[in-house]
Protein backbone atom coordinates (compact mmCIF):
# COMPACT_ATOMS: atom_id res chain seq x y z
CA UNK A 1 0.00 0.00 0.00
CA UNK A 2 1.56 3.01 -0.80
CA UNK A 3 0.98 6.59 1.09
CA UNK A 4 -1.52 7.86 -0.94
CA UNK A 5 -3.51 4.81 -0.97
CA UNK A 6 -3.15 4.93 2.93
CA UNK A 7 -4.16 8.40 2.85
CA UNK A 8 -7.42 7.82 0.70
CA UNK A 9 -8.44 4.60 2.75
CA UNK A 10 -8.19 6.74 5.54
CA UNK A 11 -10.48 10.06 4.36
CA UNK A 12 -12.93 6.94 3.21
CA UNK A 13 -13.41 5.30 6.73
CA UNK A 14 -12.63 8.30 8.82
CA UNK A 15 -15.11 11.29 8.55
CA UNK A 16 -13.56 13.25 12.10
CA UNK A 17 -11.04 15.17 11.13
CA UNK A 18 -9.46 15.36 14.72
CA UNK A 19 -8.88 11.93 14.12
CA UNK A 20 -7.47 12.51 10.63
CA UNK A 21 -4.73 14.88 12.08
CA UNK A 22 -4.10 12.22 15.00
CA UNK A 23 -2.85 9.43 12.93
CA UNK A 24 -0.92 12.45 10.47
CA UNK A 25 0.46 12.83 13.68
CA UNK A 26 1.22 9.48 14.17
CA UNK A 27 2.54 8.93 11.23
CA UNK A 28 5.01 12.03 11.72
CA UNK A 29 6.37 10.37 14.70
CA UNK A 30 6.54 6.54 13.54
CA UNK A 31 8.77 8.27 10.83
CA UNK A 32 10.74 9.71 13.12
CA UNK A 33 11.34 7.06 15.34
CA UNK A 34 12.34 4.62 12.63
CA UNK A 35 14.82 7.06 11.10
CA UNK A 36 16.36 7.39 15.10
CA UNK A 37 16.22 3.91 15.25
CA UNK A 38 17.60 2.81 12.02
CA UNK A 39 14.00 1.29 10.56
CA UNK A 40 11.90 1.79 7.68
CA UNK A 41 10.45 5.25 7.48
CA UNK A 42 7.87 4.20 4.82
CA UNK A 43 6.59 0.96 7.21
CA UNK A 44 6.42 3.11 10.05
CA UNK A 45 5.17 5.75 8.48
CA UNK A 46 1.99 3.76 7.10
CA UNK A 47 1.64 2.18 10.31
CA UNK A 48 1.15 5.29 12.26
CA UNK A 49 -1.41 6.49 9.75
CA UNK A 50 -3.57 3.72 9.41
CA UNK A 51 -3.06 2.70 12.53
CA UNK A 52 -6.90 3.95 13.79
CA UNK A 53 -8.44 3.45 10.04
CA UNK A 54 -11.60 1.16 12.10
CA UNK A 55 -12.14 4.00 14.37
CA UNK A 56 -15.34 4.98 13.82
CA UNK A 57 -16.81 1.60 13.06
CA UNK A 58 -15.46 0.40 16.12
CA UNK A 59 -15.98 3.17 19.13
CA UNK A 60 -18.89 1.53 20.31
CA UNK A 61 -17.16 -1.73 20.59
CA UNK A 62 -14.10 -1.36 22.03
CA UNK A 63 -12.75 -5.23 21.77
CA UNK A 64 -13.15 -5.02 17.90
CA UNK A 65 -10.55 -2.07 17.92
CA UNK A 66 -7.50 -2.76 15.61
CA UNK A 67 -8.83 -5.95 14.51
CA UNK A 68 -11.26 -4.58 12.32
CA UNK A 69 -8.70 -2.36 11.07
CA UNK A 70 -6.01 -5.35 10.62
CA UNK A 71 -8.62 -7.04 8.29
CA UNK A 72 -9.31 -4.20 5.98
CA UNK A 73 -5.51 -3.69 5.50
CA UNK A 74 -4.81 -7.67 4.92
CA UNK A 75 -7.35 -7.57 2.32
CA UNK A 76 -5.20 -4.89 0.84
CA UNK A 77 -2.39 -6.70 0.98
CA UNK A 78 -0.34 -4.68 3.96
CA UNK A 79 2.89 -5.96 5.49
CA UNK A 80 1.90 -8.50 8.48
CA UNK A 81 4.37 -6.32 10.64
CA UNK A 82 2.17 -2.85 9.88
CA UNK A 83 -0.82 -5.12 10.88
CA UNK A 84 0.46 -6.28 13.89
CA UNK A 85 1.41 -3.11 15.04
CA UNK A 86 -2.19 -2.06 14.57
CA UNK A 87 -3.69 -4.84 16.49
CA UNK A 88 -0.82 -4.55 19.08
CA UNK A 89 -1.59 -0.76 19.63
CA UNK A 90 -5.52 -1.45 20.83
CA UNK A 91 -4.27 -4.45 23.08
CA UNK A 92 -5.20 -7.01 20.16
CA UNK A 93 -2.20 -8.42 19.72
CA UNK A 94 0.84 -8.99 21.76
CA UNK A 95 3.75 -5.97 21.12
CA UNK A 96 6.31 -7.79 20.35
CA UNK A 97 8.38 -5.84 17.81
CA UNK A 98 10.18 -2.06 17.86
CA UNK A 99 7.38 -0.89 15.46
CA UNK A 100 4.78 -2.32 17.50
CA UNK A 101 6.03 -0.85 20.71
CA UNK A 102 6.85 1.94 19.28
CA UNK A 103 3.01 2.63 17.92
CA UNK A 104 1.96 1.97 21.47
CA UNK A 105 4.21 5.18 22.67
CA UNK A 106 2.91 7.45 20.47
CA UNK A 107 -0.58 7.10 20.17
CA UNK A 108 -1.17 8.78 24.02
CA UNK A 109 1.90 11.03 22.92
CA UNK A 110 0.11 12.62 19.96
CA UNK A 111 -2.92 13.33 22.21
CA UNK A 112 -0.67 14.83 25.01
CA UNK A 113 1.39 17.09 22.86
CA UNK A 114 -1.91 18.33 21.25
CA UNK A 115 -3.20 19.34 24.44
CA UNK A 116 -0.21 20.91 25.44
CA UNK A 117 -0.18 23.30 21.86
CA UNK A 118 -4.17 24.01 22.64
CA UNK A 119 -3.25 25.49 26.04
CA UNK A 120 0.21 27.51 25.45
CA UNK A 121 -0.94 31.13 24.80
CA UNK A 122 -0.25 30.90 20.76
CA UNK A 123 -1.75 27.40 20.43
CA UNK A 124 0.73 26.95 17.85
CA UNK A 125 3.31 23.43 18.12
CA UNK A 126 5.84 26.41 16.90
CA UNK A 127 5.50 28.05 20.37
CA UNK A 128 6.57 24.12 22.20
CA UNK A 129 9.49 22.48 23.44
CA UNK A 130 10.56 19.43 24.91
CA UNK A 131 10.69 20.78 28.43
CA UNK A 132 7.16 22.71 28.27
CA UNK A 133 5.34 19.41 26.79
CA UNK A 134 7.58 17.62 30.19
CA UNK A 135 5.98 20.08 32.77
CA UNK A 136 2.25 18.83 31.17
CA UNK A 137 3.16 15.13 31.11
CA UNK A 138 4.22 15.21 34.68
CA UNK A 139 0.81 16.88 35.28
CA UNK A 140 -1.23 14.25 36.33
CA UNK A 141 -4.82 15.82 35.62
CA UNK A 142 -3.38 17.29 32.76
CA UNK A 143 -4.47 15.74 29.29
CA UNK A 144 -5.72 12.81 31.69
CA UNK A 145 -6.53 10.33 28.64
CA UNK A 146 -3.22 10.27 27.65
CA UNK A 147 -1.93 7.39 29.52
CA UNK A 148 1.62 8.04 31.01
CA UNK A 149 2.42 4.71 31.43
CA UNK A 150 2.31 3.59 27.50
CA UNK A 151 3.89 6.95 26.73
CA UNK A 152 6.43 6.11 29.52
CA UNK A 153 6.98 2.81 27.48
CA UNK A 154 9.26 4.00 25.09
CA UNK A 155 12.46 2.84 27.50
CA UNK A 156 11.69 -0.33 25.66
CA UNK A 157 12.96 1.34 22.66
CA UNK A 158 16.14 2.55 24.17
CA UNK A 159 14.83 5.73 24.08
CA UNK A 160 14.80 8.12 27.52
CA UNK A 161 11.29 9.66 27.34
CA UNK A 162 12.61 12.76 26.71
CA UNK A 163 14.56 12.27 23.78
CA UNK A 164 11.66 10.35 22.90
CA UNK A 165 9.11 13.40 23.60
CA UNK A 166 11.48 15.68 22.04
CA UNK A 167 11.28 13.68 18.78
CA UNK A 168 7.84 13.58 18.87
CA UNK A 169 6.97 17.22 19.17
CA UNK A 170 9.76 18.23 16.36
CA UNK A 171 8.16 15.56 14.23
CA UNK A 172 4.64 16.62 14.72
CA UNK A 173 6.36 20.77 14.44
CA UNK A 174 7.42 19.46 10.79
CA UNK A 175 3.35 18.76 9.91
CA UNK A 176 2.12 21.42 11.79
CA UNK A 177 0.41 23.01 8.84
CA UNK A 178 -1.56 19.84 8.16
CA UNK A 179 -2.44 19.39 11.51
CA UNK A 180 -3.85 22.97 12.31
CA UNK A 181 -1.51 23.66 14.99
Amino acid sequence: MTRDDAWTLVQSKVRNRNLQKHMLAAEACMRSLARRLGSDEDAWGLTGLVHDVDYEDTKNDAARHGLAGAALLEERGVAPDVINAVKAHAGNAPAGSTMDRALVAVDPLTGLIVAAALMHPDKKLAGLDTDFVMRRYREKRFAAGANREQIASCDSLGLPLEEFVGLCLAAMQGVATHLGL
